[in-house]
């Protein structure tokens, strides 16, 4: 098993846990709530239960941290720990076992959060990986429309002019570097 680089274990805390403020370079939207859930006892309890589970996949133990979050999900339905467990079934490469979590997260998402950006990000992120663009472009522009910045890069990324462009820029930079190291 392969240990996780400091900022491997950064991302994924980030992911995991929505409510943590880090600097990664990505600005989201402060007009995002972090939770879109009530406050009950339930609640808090399976925030304590999936907070176990965030350190289970920092360490590495996806498998476990599954089990955590179906335990904090049992224990209050909520989207975080759907959204949370939707990460590790990815980082497994279960995919459609995330995606179907990820649907039961946007389903409770009321409101624009931060979970709903990255539920949406995680969907369209498996939409592109199986070859649906025009699903993960969907998905994207909701995000972006929230205010995920993540999204909104994506989305120039997935423009085909932008990708000729970068794609012509790339073979004029390896020509200009040919050209530097043939002189």
């Amino acid at each position: 098993m392969s240990v996780l680089k400091e900022n491997d274990i950064t991302v994924l805390e980030y992911i995991f846990n929505p409510n943590i403020s880090f600097d990664l370079g990505i600005e989201e939207d402060e007009t995002l709530s972090a939770e879109d859930e009530q406050d009950s006892a339930e609640m808090r309890k399976a925030r304590e239960i999936e907070l176990e589970g965030i350190k289970a996949a920092e360490k590495g133990e996806f498998e476990k941290a599954i089990q955590i979050f179906t335990t904090s999900i049992a224990t209050c339905e909520n989207a975080s720990g759907y959204n949370n467990r939707a990460q590790a079934y990815r980082l497994l490469g279960e995919d459609s076992r995330a995606l179907d979590d990820l649907y039961n997260a946007l389903k409770l998402c009321k409101v624009k959060s931060k979970v709903q950006c990255q539920a949406l990000c995680q969907r369209a992120l498996l939409y592109r990986k199986s070859g649906d663009d025009e699903k993960a472009r969907e998905d994207f522009q909701l995000a972006a429309e929230n205010g995920s910045q993540f999204a909104k890069k994506q989305l120039a990324e997935m423009n085909p002019y932008a990708a000729m462009c970068n794609q012509m820029l790339h073979h004029m930079m390896l020509k200009l570097n040919t050209s530097d190291n043939n002189s």
